[in-house]
């Protein structure tokens, strides 16, 4: 369903006031007024059959804010259907326990929780706090978020504590403080493209991935996006440039050549805003459009032009997606786009820019508060004194009882089970099972834990192999609040209640630290008290939210961080919807020219995997699928793992059309229907990632990292194609394979 699906708004009910609130899913956070107690509405137009009468009715009818600038009345497939998550037949509802036979038993909250704040107490008494590790999510809200990386330092005392944040958008985070000084997604609100006269995307696919943004792109002027595939949005691109996958570097570098001896680029800008200039150059000065065509396949024409409509375009933007980052060259690649932009004279420019279009629903205040093993809340470094000693002091601590930095998410679940690594893991908000790379190492150093513990709302893969699952609220049972790709922090709002059995995260995280010797005041469960606190300690932070409170959310004030506090009898502060208008956030106001070159990807194409396989998102599901895949409509629109791959190539390997095919890389096997796509590169197949068990396609995802921002390498794997001889599971919901066996004597 594209952008302008909509729906003829319903009348509400008098005595049930509509709910406003916000979509569960993406950065965009569309917009939404829940109606408590409501049959659903009528189905969102597409070619997905209605579903039939014997599934539950939502407890929620679902409207988009037509008034909500981001999305504007629109929503997506997922958006429209979001209330079925909340009657899922599988939602957990009472606390499960492993028993000796490797079963889950219920047991009651009091049993459940004992059970993890004594192996907790164990684990720690006999290995030390670092063997205890917290690995959070991108979903949590703000408040989730900074009690999740609090509860880590102060109740555990551990330094092991990461998101699955970091694969997402840390690459353009790491490229945005080297060039900014600060990072923000989108450092200009989502609406200001629709006035832009030229807008590239590069490894952005919004058109599935953030379908309501492409109201404001299709009023833009001309669109250039480059991917190895022809996406939807590349589709409805003026221009679209396909390099071979991992090439994205080099194609940037020769971008920034064509603007500079052409010159096309913006000498005053450059000299009055800008430092590094001249090293940036050096490095872009040995690719000249012939040799980049040579190397991404992308004709030196379509180079000249991508720079053409760019710099001869009153109002345009350079934006960033997860094709650009998901590499181990990720932060190089972003920085090298970043040049570009800045040659040109974008960032901090009225009405143009750089961005970075984030892609999990918190993922940008995910990051900001805490759960990051090298930050605290506020965007602040955990090495700075300073940051130690304001955070400490609202915490009520010792600074010097802060650990230090951690290990990155990737790094951490790879060193679980291990001599010397964490032997327990929490996790809240995530499903590492479907989602890390080289997804069978991380299921096997899962099974090798002391103790595992799942605080999610239905049995995802990773909750499967827990010796402790925990049942939590989900997005229209609580209060908090998230922040937007836009740095636009947003008011979730209670719809109904959560059924009975289930509590919030911050509960849970409340009595745990009570559990584990705590005052129960550090930990309030409130959420109001949360984001109070919240406040206090990013006051004079990177992302200071200091004068941001429900009062004014509620007041329904557009509140962009930073948002300082101000001292009593002056107005509060506005907010800050656009930044760097003035300066850069770096002490002499000036952006940063990276100096960066092109290198391969870590794996490399041979006679024995031939081709490049890179991953991503449909229309129909999101991240692991936990959630999607439990809503019937989206299962008919996208019921399994697919392979895209161009005909000839499939001929080659002996594949037609709706055919099973296994794909291999050196990590693992994938088996995937056959989808033939004429317009993909015959070099290249494509997998999503939302699907478990043998559909994983992050079973064939490697290990290495970008050295700055420690993203693993998601998009760029060398693998073979071939047909399977008979019917095999594909991707469908399912246990994960022999976890119960695996972890059966635990607990």
């Amino acid at each position: 369903m594209g952008s302008g699906s909509s729906r003829a708004p319903s009348s509400p009910d008098p005595e049930e006031p509509a709910v406003a609130t916000h979509c569960p899913y993406c950065a965009l956070q569309c917009g939404t007024r829940l109606q408590p107690g409501a049959p659903p509405g009528p189905p969102p137009p597409s070619a997905v059959p209605a579903a039939p009468a014997a599934e539950p009715a939502p407890p929620l009818r679902v409207e988009p804010d037509a008034d909500f600038p981001v999305n504007q009345g629109g929503l997506c497939h997922k958006g429209w259907t979001a209330p079925a998550v909340l009657r899922a037949p599988d939602r957990l509802r009472t606390p499960l326990v492993r028993d000796r036979a490797g079963g889950h038993a219920p047991a009651s909250w009091d049993t459940a929780l004992h059970t993890v704040a004594s192996r907790l107490a164990e684990i720690r008494a006999a290995h030390g706090p670092d063997s205890v590790a917290v690995f959070g999510g991108g979903g949590l809200t703000n408040e989730k978020a900074y009690l999740l990386g609090k509860f880590a330092r102060v109740a555990l005392g551990t330094r092991m504590i990461d998101y699955n944040g970091r694969f997402c958008m840390s690459s353009a985070a790491a490229a945005g403080v080297a060039a900014f000084g600060l990072d923000r997604g989108l450092p200009f609100p989502v609406t200001d493209l629709a006035e832009a006269d030229t807008v590239l995307l590069a490894g952005a696919n919004p058109a599935e991935t953030m379908p309501p943004l492409m109201r404001h792109l299709n009023k833009a002027g001309a669109l250039v996006v480059i991917d190895p595939r022809r996406t939807p949005t590349a589709e409805r691109a003026a221009l679209h440039l396909a390099p071979a996958p991992g090439t994205d570097l080099a194609l940037a570098l020769g971008l920034l050549h064509i603007a500079v001896t052409e010159g096309r680029h913006d000498e005053e800008y450059v000299r009055t805003r800008s430092v590094g200039f001249r090293a940036a150059w050096r490095r872009a000065a040995g690719w000249w459009p012939e040799r980049v065509e040579l190397l991404t396949g992308v004709p030196a024409s379509a180079q000249r032009e991508a720079v053409r409509l760019l710099s001869e375009a009153r109002r345009a933007y350079v934006l960033t997606g997860r094709g650009a980052e998901q590499h181990s060259k990720g932060t190089d690649t972003v920085a090298a786009f970043v040049n570009f932009a800045l040659a040109l004279g974008l960032p901090g420019r009225p009405g143009s820019g750089y961005g970075c279009l984030t892609g999990q629903g918190n993922g940008q205040g995910g990051r900001e508060h805490g759960q990051k093993a090298d930050q605290l809340p506020g965007y602040r470094h955990i090495t700075d004194p300073g940051a130690r000693a304001h955070v400490a002091g609202v915490w009520g601590v010792d600074p010097d009882s802060l650990p230090g930095p951690g290990l990155s998410a990737a790094e951490l679940l790879g060193a679980l089970g291990t001599d010397g690594g964490p032997r327990a893991l929490l996790v809240f908000g995530s499903n590492p099972v479907v989602s890390a790379p080289d997804a069978e190492r991380v299921q096997r150093r899962l099974a090798e834990l002391d103790l595992l513990v799942v605080a999610d709302f239905v049995p995802s893969e990773t909750a499967t192999m827990a010796d402790v699952v925990l049942p939590v609220t989900q997005w229209a049972e609580e209060e908090g609040t998230l922040t937007n790709l836009e740095g636009r922090v947003l008011r979730r709002r209670r719809a109904l209640a959560p059924p009975p059995g289930v509590r919030g995260d911050l509960a849970v995280l409340r009595e745990l630290a009570v559990r584990l010797g705590e005052p129960a005041d550090r930990f309030p469960d409130d959420p109001r008290r949360v984001f109070d606190e919240l406040r206090r300690a990013s006051h004079g932070g990177t992302a200071d939210y200091g004068g941001i409170s429900y009062e004014r959310l509620d007041a329904g004030e557009a509140l962009h961080w930073p948002c300082p506090a101000t001292p009593d009898g002056t107005p509060p502060h506005p907010g800050t919807p656009r930044l760097f208008l003035d300066r850069f956030a770096h002490p002499d106001g000036k952006a940063r020219f990276q100096n960066v070159d092109h290198r391969e990807p870590a794996d490399a194409r041979d006679d024995r995997f031939p081709l490049w396989a890179t991953t991503g998102r449909q229309l129909a599901h999101y991240q692991s699928g936990a959630q999607t895949r439990r809503v019937p409509e989206l299962v008919r629109a996208a019921p399994e793992t697919t392979v895209e791959i161009h005909p000839d190539t499939a001929a080659r390997a002996g594949l037609a059309e709706g055919e099973l095919a296994r794909v291999r890389s050196a990590r693992g096997a994938v088996l995937a229907r056959v989808r033939l796509v004429a317009t993909l590169r015959t070099d290249t197949v494509f997998l999503p990632f939302h699907f478990p068990g043998h559909g994983r396609a992050n079973l064939l995802t490697g290990t290495a990292l970008d050295p700055r921002s420690r993203m693993p390498e998601f998009k760029v794997s060398a693998v073979s194609v071939e047909p399977v001889g008979s019917e095999e599971p594909v991707g469908r919901p399912e246990r994960v394979p022999e976890a119960a066996a695996v972890r059966g004597a635990a607990g």
